[in-house]
């Protein structure tokens, strides 16, 4: 299945000039939460304009994801400092891939919102192409630990959402 789903995504971003990011982004949710077999997922861009960190396509973990559902993206918007901050912006903040298996554990981590479903593991891989943090892909929840091999997988996963995001936000290949 996983490589069949990135078989596909590679087809939509090379061949398909009307696939929408939404889309894609679906299909990269997808493809990463099966691949990792992981419960959730949250897939986010790096907004070109703004720098703000647009969720498009996300497991709903929050009575507030029925909204953010509803108006097509969740933004978190960047800090005057540059930084996202938190567990949730750690990757977009140092560029580096992590996951970790008590959520509590991780230095920058302050918490979950009232009513956020538990995440007992999380894994995070920035999506950069060509030297630039364009987005991330979050995962949480796991059938089993995550280990180094799920994260190699949301590497090569996040690569490909990188191609896709530079064709479509910043409109270079």
């Amino acid at each position: 299945m996983y490589v069949n789903g990135l078989d596909m995504v590679k087809k939509l971003i090379y061949n398909d000039d009307s696939t929408s990011l939404k889309e894609i982004s679906d299909m990269i949710m997808e493809v990463s939460k099966n691949a990792t077999r992981s419960q959730h997922c949250y897939v986010a861009y790096v907004d070109p304009e703004n720098k703000d960190s647009v969720g498009i396509s996300f497991s709903h973990m929050t009575g507030e994801c029925d909204n953010y559902a509803k108006i097509g993206e969740a933004r978190f918007i960047i800090r005057d400092d540059g930084t996202y901050g938190g567990l949730l912006g750690y990757s977009l903040d140092t560029g580096k891939s992590f996951y970790i298996h008590d959520t509590t554990s991780h230095p920058a981590a302050h918490g979950l919102p009232p009513g956020h479903v538990p995440v007992n593991q999380f894994l995070s891989v920035p999506v950069i192409n060509k030297g630039d943090i364009l987005g991330q892909i979050v995962l949480g929840n796991p059938e089993e630990d995550y280990d180094d091999h799920h994260l190699e997988i949301a590497d090569e996963i996040a690569e490909l959402y990188g191609v896709a995001l530079r064709k479509l936000l910043y409109k270079t290949n």
